[in-house]
């Protein structure tokens, strides 16, 4: 803890992997089955929205169908979070069910719907979160800062005063934040949160997007954001997940390029706007303009096989190369943004995100969809939440190695002109466990030569496990392990999980 501080940051005991069920639970449908299917995986915690217009449809009428879905589910051994949504066509500024979330018309109306909601869970949820990235405003929050200090404060006493076992969550730090200069409007509109804030939240929330080695300077950076103002409260990893585009300079160009032209199209009389859920817009009609994200991603098709191959594969019907290199890359990063948030003391992350929002559903098209829609876990295969991709099976090998886990701390790694990173997991009652991987370009890293080490290893036995879960070649002996090195992240264990 830094000097002068007004508390330590101790965060929550031990360490949980979580995965997010998405934004639209229960908006577009029946609410389903999803804590089981969390749980599936090995997960420790659960994190789903709620909205106001699912809670309290009329002015006091309260109907309980999508958060008695949750609570009917619950397993004891699951966290759960709670993302709790001001989105009302009634009692909100901003006249939506779903996005984006918006101030209250009257902060006593918003207080007595909060009081509802944790009296109702009373002793059930784990965290409650106002709100999701208020930052990224016009999309996820139709409003300013000082308003959602306002939104915080009252959720903050809300809470309290029902369940005070629980601990609030302030509103999720974005890439938004985290990628632009200290003097943007978001990195101001956070500060804001930060120094007018700090009295009505438990726990900071970082979403960790972008270049996976960036996620222990993301981390300090919101750990500064507080200590500037004299305190500092835990942080956890409310989101992430990678590959994203955010990843790839050179595609990123193409597609900014290409959806500046949809937006100025001066003669095209495009909408500007966005989707933020998963379905086609089709609804304003014959002759109707089109949004220009829509008319972007029109584009992005037309053009796809002269696109750099680092954009085409977040396209849907891409080569199956493609296909499978950005699935290699999704399991390598479920692994390396864990233990690098872990090694920063982050002990809760929540992975983006479980399943599609819409069962069997799918829009090329839908903007939102392309930048996260490949992410998710699992798939349905006719209605039903069973299809594990492989970055599932990658997350349920992780959460078994991690299982028992205290602590991880970074080691010292060897050098062969490239870095290695190299970790140390603390677990009660199980055997050592190391995770190491050779630095290298996201996209065409695996190309590259290995990295041969010899690595300190004391113990009678040895066994090597990749994030695929196929065993890798192990030299074991004189105290140490000699290991060929690439980017694909390497479990390290005695072999005695116990």
């Amino acid at each position: 803890m830094s000097e002068g501080l007004d508390e330590p940051a101790v965060g929550p005991a031990g360490i949980r992997l979580g995965v997010v069920r998405g934004i639209s639970y229960g908006m577009f449908g029946a609410p389903d089955s999803f804590v089981p299917e969390t749980r599936g995986l090995g997960a420790g915690l659960a994190r789903v929205h709620v909205y106001w217009s699912q809670v309290e449809p009329e002015p006091g009428r309260f109907d309980w169908t999508v958060v008695d879905a949750i609570l009917c589910q619950l397993d004891p051994a699951v966290e759960t979070w709670v993302t709790v949504c001001s989105s009302s066509p009634w009692a909100t500024r901003h006249q939506s069910d779903f996005l984006p979330s918006s101030p209250a018309k009257d902060l006593e109306q918003y207080e007595r719907f909060v009081r509802a909601l944790v009296s109702h869970c009373r002793g059930r949820v784990d965290y409650w979160q106002c709100n999701n990235e208020p930052s990224n405003t016009g999309l996820l929050w139709a409003g300013t800062a000082p308003e959602y200090v306002e939104h915080l404060t009252v959720f903050h006493r809300a809470v309290r005063s029902c369940d005070p076992e629980s601990a609030v969550v302030l509103g999720g730090c974005g890439y938004d934040v985290l990628s632009s200069p200290p003097d943007s409007d978001a990195r101001r509109f956070f500060d804001h949160l930060v120094e007018h804030g700090r009295d009505a939240f438990d726990l900071f929330s970082v979403h960790l997007y972008g270049v996976p080695r960036a996620i222990p300077e993301q981390v300090e950076t919101v750990r500064r954001m507080m200590r500037r103002h004299g305190y500092e409260r835990p942080v956890v990893a409310g989101e992430y997940n990678g590959p994203t585009l955010f990843e790839f300079p050179e595609a990123q160009g193409v597609f900014e390029q290409t959806m500046m032209a949809a937006f100025t199209d001066a003669g095209s009389g495009a909408a500007v706007g966005a989707d933020t859920g998963e379905r086609a817009d089709d609804s304003a009609g014959p002759g109707a303009a089109e949004p220009a994200d829509r008319r972007t991603m029109r584009a992005l098709y037309a053009r796809m096989p002269d696109l750099p191959p680092q954009l085409q594969m977040f396209l849907e019907g891409c080569s199956p190369e493609l296909a499978a290199k950005r699935d290699r890359i999704n399991q390598r990063q479920i692994v390396t943004r864990n233990v690098l948030a872990l090694a920063s003391g982050i002990t809760r992350t929540a992975c983006w995100n479980l399943a599609p929002e819409i069962p069997d559903y799918s829009d090329r098209f839908n903007l939102m969809g392309f930048l996260f829609g490949k992410l998710a876990l699992m798939d349905y295969e006719d209605r039903r939440m069973t299809g594990r991709r492989p970055a599932a099976d990658t997350f349920a090998l992780l959460a078994g190695y991690l299982r028992g886990a205290t602590a991880v701390r970074r080691l010292n790694g060897a050098d062969d002109g490239r870095p290695v990173f190299a970790f140390e997991v603390m677990r009660h009652g199980r055997g050592p466990l190391h995770v190491l991987w050779a630095d290298g370009d996201v996209f065409s890293g695996e190309d590259q030569p290995p990295a041969p080490v010899d690595w300190p290893w004391p113990h009678p036995t040895a066994q090597a496990v990749d994030v695929f879960g196929e065993q890798q070649s192990v030299q074991h002996g004189a105290g140490t392990v000699h290991l060929d090195l690439t980017v694909t992240p390497v479990f390290l264990s005695s072999g005695l999980q116990s």
